[in-house]
């Protein structure tokens, strides 16, 4: 699989999850963490990782060169 299309679908699942997590996890604890906020957090990193693989897919091989 393509760096950027690997990119791309592990970003969109951890969006995904994280939006489970912020949507159903509100009245739950977890000793210190909430999985509300944790899923905004994923949502976060998800977003920014599905969008540096379209990125990356739109640039082609010379974005993943560095």
């Amino acid at each position: 699989m393509a760096p950027a299309r690997k990119r791309l679908l592990t970003g969109s699942i951890t969006f995904v999850a994280g939006l489970a997590l912020w949507l159903f996890g509100s009245d739950e604890h977890v000793l210190v963490l909430t999985p509300s906020k944790l899923g905004v957090v994923l949502m976060i990193i998800g977003g920014a990782e599905t969008l540096y693989g379209a990125y990356t897919s739109v640039r082609g091989r010379d974005a993943t060169r560095g």
